[in-house]
């Protein structure tokens, strides 16, 4: 039995790091969500996508925020030395190879002052939404990595300071937002989720448990929040 707390990934990493007036980069920035929360709490954001094509959602959503958006890589971030007090890896850093983790730290290290945190936020190998999302893309040795990573940041110029576990909740509507939940990750699952289409529904109405409109699903997903500060 989980007795974590259940809460959202953005409560917890406003709960850990101080945001207003603080100069943060998002790597990883997907569609920009994130970035714009920043804003909104008085940050100075730049997000970072591996090209146009994966920032251009996250740019067409932005509304004037404020955020910049540049292209890069977490092995090779497109910023100053020692320019930014935050680097947040919100469920992106399991998405590195595992070759490059430290070296991707070690680059988190390298643009933060002297002060700075790095925030990495990553989802647990366990539970029926990990169970549900292997059957597409079973990332067990990704996560795992990270893991590692993380237990030996000082190679990275980095040390743990903090690490908070916790649950999120997780609703998906129907097959159909499963679909385009993992999909829009990495458009390279849509061939391998169709194929496995019908073993996929019939794990969706199995695992997890009824939600509160018809034919939602609701899922307790594992997380993993560290603070990293330089050693």
């Amino acid at each position: 039995m989980s007795f974590r707390e259940e809460t959202s990934d953005l409560a917890v990493l406003e709960r850990l790091v101080e945001l207003p007036g603080r100069d943060i980069v998002d790597v990883g920035c997907g569609g920009g969500a994130l970035a714009r929360e920043l804003r909104s709490r008085g940050a100075g954001v730049v997000g970072v996508e591996i090209s146009e094509e994966q920032l251009a959602p996250a740019i067409a959503h932005d509304g004037g925020s404020g955020a910049k958006y540049l292209v890069g890589r977490a092995q090779v971030l497109p910023l100053e030395d020692a320019s930014v007090d935050v680097v947040v890896f919100m469920r992106s850093l399991h998405h590195v190879p595992a070759a490059d983790l430290t070296r991707s730290l070690r680059e988190a290290r390298r643009v933060l002052r002297p002060d700075g945190i790095v925030y990495v936020a990553e989802p647990l190998a366990e539970g029926d939404f990990f169970a549900l999302t292997s059957l597409v893309e079973d990332e067990l040795e990704a996560r795992s990595a990270v893991q590692a990573a993380l237990s030996e940041s000082s190679r990275a110029g980095l040390q743990r300071s903090l690490t908070v576990d916790y649950d999120v909740r997780v609703r998906i509507a129907d097959h159909d937002a499963l679909r385009h939940r993992m999909v829009s990750v990495d458009s390279e699952r849509a061939a391998i989720f169709d194929a496995r289409e019908r073993e996929l529904a019939e794990a969706l109405a199995e695992l997890g448990e009824a939600g509160e409109q018809p034919g939602e699903r609701q899922f307790v997903a594992p997380m993993r929040a560290d603070v990293l500060r330089p050693s």
